[in-house]
């Protein structure tokens, strides 16, 4: 099965470089139909430039406060110069705080897809 899901231009380029391989979401009615082994054409939100990746795990969780204490933050956008800033609170810009709490969340690894199609 293939995703669609939009990204900003910095984490499609880390994604597309290799150096995010965790994406963060809200496990909504959305996320919970993506399966180990599904595709996510990820868009990216300036230019349209489309990027095709393989899930290769799902880490769900109650909250990203127990994301963040449980994965490596370096595959997860973060880099050297703001992991000592990182928190959880940097979720509420994308998800409401009664949002994460309704649904959960989940870090999804992906890697790229170097099949022909995309």
């Amino acid at each position: 099965m293939t995703h669609n899901m939009q990204l900003k231009p910095e984490p499609f380029a880390m994604i597309k470089n290799g150096t995010k391989t965790i994406e963060l979401r809200l496990y909504d009615e959305k996320r919970r139909k993506i399966s180990v082994g599904d595709d996510i054409v990820f868009t990216n939100t300036d230019t349209g430039e489309l990027l095709e990746v393989i899930v290769l795990e799902l880490y769900v969780f109650d909250s990203f406060a127990t994301l963040y204490n449980e994965l490596p933050l370096l595959e997860c956008g973060y880099t050297e110069d703001d992991i000592d800033t990182a928190s959880p609170d940097d979720m509420d810009l994308y998800y409401t705080k009664e949002a994460q709490a309704q649904y959960g969340v989940v870090g999804i690894r992906v890697e790229r897809n170097l099949r022909p199609g995309i």
